[in-house]
């Protein structure tokens, strides 16, 4: 490891995550700067996929040591460090849902709320009655359309940071997230065709 003469010449908390995973390849303090730049939001990230605390605490920990790991062997190719470690979650959590064969989940509640962007998916839906509908409809989503709800609207990404992570290009992100907005839209309209009584206006995409 770096010796501490070094140390206190390098501003950790001012260097770029680039800078920093090149001195965390023999420095530890480098890399403790990078995990509490992103602990909370793998964390979350990881939490909206499995749906509890305990597990999520456990593979964010993986995701970390993972990454500790590997660092000596990553090379920027024009993805940030912060899509490397989403995708390290990514494919740990896959692991965690095959592993148990356990139904995806995704408990977005505390997002689906008011204040977020108007395209958000929240704005399908006009009333709390439907809220509990477009909940389990997200919860019946592909995991792919699921991880991009989760990087949109609870890490709060932007369409290119999305395809950095996801290996897609801006475009398909915006065409993927269009077209989970209309699939999310017509589960709702299934529902009304299902129970009339129960039917509201929608929003238009």
């Amino acid at each position: 490891m770096t010796g501490p003469d070094i140390q206190t010449e390098r501003d950790y908390v001012e260097a770029d995550d680039a800078q920093l995973v090149e001195w965390a390849k023999d420095d530890s303090t480098a890399f403790g700067e990078l995990y509490e730049r992103y602990i909370q939001k793998i964390y979350n990230y990881v939490y909206y996929r499995t749906g509890n605390h305990h597990d999520a605490e456990d593979l964010t920990s993986r995701v970390f040591y993972r990454a500790l790991g590997h660092i000596d062997r990553y090379t920027d190719r024009g993805v940030p460090f912060s899509a490397w470690l989403y995708r390290i979650a990514h494919n740990l959590v896959a692991n965690w849902h095959r592993d148990r064969d356990r139904r995806k989940v995704v408990p977005l509640d505390e997002y689906i709320v008011s204040g977020a962007p108007t395209d958000a998916p929240e704005a399908v839906t006009e009333s709390l009655e439907e809220h509990e509908q477009l909940l389990l409809s997200i919860r019946d989503l592909p995991p792919e359309r699921q991880q991009l709800l989760i990087l949109k609207f609870v890490e709060r990404l932007s369409n290119a940071e999305i395809g950095q992570i996801m290996n897609r290009t801006e475009g398909a992100i915006k065409s993927l997230y269009h077209r989970t907005l209309l699939s999310l839209r017509g589960n709702l309209a299934e529902t009304d065709s299902v129970h009339p009584d129960k039917r509201r206006r929608r929003f238009s995409l």
